[in-house]
């Protein structure tokens, strides 16, 4: 009996005792389990409903990031630096925007998504810069723009490798340039294809350089009625022209071509020098679309 009563002495402190350690340890397992993944996107420190994602990698291994903010369920997309140093400023436009959004996260509507993916050349753009990944306007060539920094490491221009009536040889003023072997050849281009994919965006903005204007979006079906919605909102808020159809000389493989043709609308945004960003226009061409948005 006496030791009947002791091994149940024993049961009762070994219960007790394993109650008291256990509860801290349940405690701990489930921090560790809420805590992120290893390799899980990486949040910028000024905003933590900001997401960052690497997409993909140029030719010759540079990171295509894009950064994400807000969570609603219309999405919008903002790229900027296809045509890589050429047009670095628009690639600058893209990071003060980021900025903007990361301290003033109450800037996007609640039913909005907004991606920027500010480099989607990031070859083009060291060819001019000469610095890894973010740069300010001190580190840029004094006299604008470098010709040879739009194109890829494989010298191709990317705002002809997209699948809109591509041919291997474009237009760009009097030059032939490369559209690459095949519509997206090049593995910028197949970034944001993925992106565009995976996401499906009501609307893409793209960021260029020096025509001082707004450009709508058409391919062999011409312009959907969205796109000159959202071209005219843009244009009037900003103080850009808007122009429905761009013929100065004919253009094969554009990114906002073959957004139409898979019925997103797209607007080119083309800044007034290769240097400046007119950050206070576009930040006001940025909220009229906030609103056409919003209202939707």
């Amino acid at each position: 009996m006496r030791h009947f009563f002791s091994k149940s002495i024993i049961t009762i402190v070994f219960v007790i005792a394993a109650l008291v350690i256990g509860v801290p340890v349940l405690f701990n397992l489930n921090k560790e389990v809420s805590e992120p993944l290893p390799g899980a996107p990486a949040e910028t420190p000024k905003n933590l409903d900001s997401k960052y994602k690497t997409i993909g990698l140029s030719v010759e291994g540079r990171l295509i990031e894009s950064y994400t903010f807000g969570r609603g369920k219309t999405h919008l997309l903002f790229v900027g630096g296809i045509h890589g140093g050429y047009e670095w400023n628009s690639v600058l436009l893209s990071y003060k925007f980021m900025d903007y959004l990361s301290v003033n996260p109450g800037f996007i509507p609640s039913n909005l998504t907004v991606t920027v993916i500010p480099s989607a050349n990031p070859d083009g753009v060291y060819k001019v810069i000469g610095k890894e990944g973010r740069f300010t306007a001190s580190d840029a060539p004094p006299n604008g723009s470098a010709e040879p920094g739009r194109f890829n490491a494989h010298t191709v221009d990317l705002n002809r490798n997209f699948d809109c009536k591509w041919q291997p040889e474009g237009r760009w003023k009097g030059n032939t340039v490369s559209g690459g072997t095949a519509a997206f050849s090049e593995p910028e281009a197949r970034a944001i294809r993925n992106f565009v994919q995976d996401n499906l965006p009501a609307a893409v903005i793209f960021w260029h350089s020096q025509a001082n204007a707004v450009y709508a979006s058409e391919c062999q079906a011409g312009i959907l009625p969205a796109t000159l919605d959202i071209m005219r909102a843009y244009s009037k808020a900003a103080g850009y022209p808007a122009i429905d159809s761009f013929d100065a000389y004919q253009v094969t493989g554009d990114a906002e071509g073959w957004l139409a043709s898979i019925g997103i609308p797209a607007i080119t945004v083309e800044l007034v020098t290769h240097e400046t960003i007119e950050w206070e226009r576009n930040l006001a061409g940025i909220k009229a679309l906030f609103e056409y948005y919003s209202a939707k």
